[in-house]
């Protein structure tokens, strides 16, 4: 097994208790560092100068070095483009649910070549922002067929494959919801289950109400899926109550909450996954982190990339607006949207620059992390690893 010294690192996150906080996050910063990577995991981190020999090294050159990003929640399998919705909201459409069932009609019609073309696109796409981990969903298909394939698709690139089937109900079961309801928590999910690791239910008006949404993760919970809520997006509800009830790793979208919602998550520990580039493309309001940060809540960041309601793969562009719009220091916000992500899937391998964990990093042009918010909207990864190799 060969192994390669990084160093020359201006800055160093770990999201490593031991080397302290920052601004009330424990990203464990080491200045003037450098680390180890031996085959695909991080054998060594530290200050530059007791740096071991390695059988080969890199300078990065005063650049500062962060987990890879892990994001969370992504709806990469799909076909089509929803441009004309995102101009209609900018001139005053509200948003809702019911523009997924574009988006379902296209997927539909699209060839699994076309479908993996498209993700394998958009991964590499968020590979060059630094984003080293990302979940990635069905519920673009919504039949048994569609909805399987789409997992298996995504499971070529991501070992974190959720199932969606209760995205929205689709128009040919408009009239029987409760006949959806059945087919997705049985048929469909026995063929969808051999390629997931999670189920997920869009708890929503417009969606399925709470009754619904128990139902089906209690059927996913019992093929062996574990549970992600999509919750509170558009208004109040019992999204997070869910969750909280049932012991879900994450709640997302957490936009319109209550303060029984705020002490149920806290109190649960399910994770609050925060998603502000919607509200950017939706014109909602954002989530107010800091409400969430100060009750004891964990906080993730993900991008939500899909084509409706936020048709972007940036974790920078979520951390400079989660700093702009939602209050949280730019410390927060890199930790939530790297060992939050994490925490999010249950996952302590990556998120973290410590020895054992998945060599995962992302170098900036930059000295120092503080520059994904301060620069907003500028190129600064400069190289991505993953699993010790430069992608």
């Amino acid at each position: 097994m060969t192994s390669l010294l990084l160093t020359g690192i201006s800055s160093l996150v770990t999201n490593d208790t031991s080397y302290g906080s920052v601004d009330g996050a424990p990203l464990g910063e080491i200045q003037d560092a450098a680390v180890v990577i031996e085959g695909s995991r991080f054998a060594w981190v530290g200050s530059r100068r007791d740096a071991p020999a390695a059988d080969s090294s890199v300078d990065v050159g005063g650049r500062a070095v962060i987990p890879g990003f892990v994001d969370s929640h992504s709806h990469l399998v799909f076909a089509g483009d929803r441009a004309q919705e995102f101009a209609a909201r900018m001139t005053g459409t509200p948003y809702s649910a019911g523009g997924i069932r574009t988006t379902v009609a296209a997927t539909r019609q699209a060839s699994d070549d076309q479908l993996t073309a498209n993700v394998a696109r958009l991964v590499a796409e968020m590979r060059r922002q630094g984003t080293t981990t990302v979940e990635i969903k069905s519920g673009y298909g919504l039949t048994t067929l569609d909805e399987s394939r789409a997992l298996a698709i995504a499971s070529a690139f991501t070992d974190d494959t959720t199932y969606l089937g209760a995205h929205v109900v689709p128009a040919e079961f408009a009239d029987d919801p409760a006949g959806y309801v059945d087919l997705v928590t049985g048929p469909m999910l026995a063929a969808a289950a051999q390629h997931a690791k999670w189920v997920d239910v869009f708890v929503e008006r417009g969606a399925f109400d709470a009754d619904q949404a128990r139902a089906i993760l209690l059927a996913g919970a019992a093929k062996g899926l574990a549970l992600r809520v999509h919750a509170n997006q558009l208004g109040e509800g019992p999204g997070v109550q869910l969750a909280c009830e049932l012991g879900a790793a994450a709640a997302d979208h957490c936009t319109h909450l209550s303060d029984a919602d705020v002490d149920a998550l806290a109190a649960s520990g399910v994770v609050a996954g925060l998603l502000p580039a919607v509200e950017f493309s939706t014109r909602s309001p954002y989530p107010d982190a800091r409400r969430l940060i100060d009750a004891g809540v964990t906080v993730a960041l993900a991008t939500d990339c899909n084509p409706g309601s936020g048709y972007s793969s940036s974790m920078p562009l979520c951390i400079a607006l989660a700093v702009r719009e939602m209050r949280m220091t730019p410390a927060e916000a890199l930790w939530s949207a790297t060992a939050g992500g994490a925490r999010s899937l249950r996952r302590d391998d990556v998120g973290r620059i410590v020895p054992g964990a998945r060599a995962d990093l992302a170098v900036l042009d930059a000295p120092s992390y503080l520059h994904l918010a301060y620069r907003p909207g500028v190129p600064l990864v400069t190289h991505t690893f993953v699993a010790g190799r430069q992608a």
